[in-house]
């Protein structure tokens, strides 16, 4: 049997984004995954309340992070990746092809001399790449479909699935970002739903459909059993209709043009200019207007 590490998820209402402590308990060595850096909108100001939220957690437990991890560059929130690796001196790691984002938005934002190379993390994970926490092996499943560069994470028994899959009760992520598509979402979900029926998944967002109290982990059996977008044995064909179809009625994610510009710098703020200011810079009229008053990923 795999080993089981200790998984403390932290909710933020706010984005409806969860973070976590992976923890292998034996030798006090932990993950964080996902972790939120805050921003308001209105003031343009960032904090750092969640992720010392994090910080006091594992004081609290004795833990020593090993890791700073994200799965995808995020749509709807700051990466406070960079935050941790400063305070803790843990490395970061997101997936290999985040160049090929980087790539993509780096022309989204016209941005002539931005790395578009990684650099700005300390390992870029490919598909089945391996590592561990503590004593637990874990390993990197390359998952696209909503970003071109979403990977699983899968500590002991418990995967990371990121947005692709949410609880049982609210189906799946969209697929219609740049870089997204959703016959790879299909795909990667499949091979998900692949790994051991006891497999515990633990989701990136929860919006907390009909008002219930919020949830991120459901495992492979329950998702096979309820997810509403997949159960009665819905295939590849029937999902990329489904999902093309409610993606068109979509918005944008708020906060997506300007956290992405922190994200694919690993969760730094751009330079300061002469001023000591930093700035974010946002593309006119390259999207079209919102179409629908709702959650940006609810489905």
């Amino acid at each position: 049997m795999p080993a089981k590490p200790e998984v403390t998820g932290f909710y933020d209402p706010r984005t409806g984004s969860i973070q976590y402590v992976a923890a292998d308990p034996g030798t006090g060595k932990c993950a964080v995954i996902d972790p939120v850096l805050d921003y308001e909108e209105k003031s343009a100001a960032t904090a750092t309340r969640h992720a010392d939220a994090i910080l006091g957690f594992v004081a609290d437990r004795g833990y020593e992070v090993e890791w700073v991890l994200d799965t995808h560059p995020h749509a709807d929130h700051f990466s406070a990746a960079d935050y941790l690796k400063r305070r803790t001196g843990a490395p970061t790691g997101i997936g290999e092809k985040i160049v090929e984002v980087q790539a993509l938005w780096k022309g989204f934002y016209n941005l002539p001399d931005f790395p578009a190379d990684g650099s700005q993390w300390d390992r870029l994970f490919a598909d089945g790449d391996s590592f561990s926490v503590g004593g637990i092996p874990a390993r990197v499943m390359f998952s696209p479909g909503h970003t071109l560069a979403s990977v699983t994470y899968v500590v002991g028994d418990a995967a990371f699935v990121h947005d692709t899959l949410f609880m049982p009760d609210s189906g799946t992520a969209r697929a219609d970002f740049p870089g997204g598509d959703a016959r790879a979402l299909y795909r990667s979900i499949q091979r998900i739903l692949a790994l051991p029926p006891e497999t515990r998944l633990f989701s990136g967002h929860d919006y907390r459909p009909g008002g219930r109290e919020a949830r991120w982990e459901a495992t492979v059996a329950e998702q096979r059993a309820g997810n509403i977008h997949l159960s009665d044995g819905v295939g590849e064909e029937e999902f990329v209709r489904m999902r093309e179809e409610r993606d068109r009625t979509l918005p944008l994610p708020g906060l997506m043009l300007t956290a992405l510009q922190v994200n694919l710098r690993g969760g730094r703020l751009p330079e300061p200019e002469a001023n000591g200011t930093s700035y974010l810079k946002l593309p006119l009229n390259r999207f079209s207007p919102a179409t629908a008053e709702r959650r940006p990923d609810a489905d």
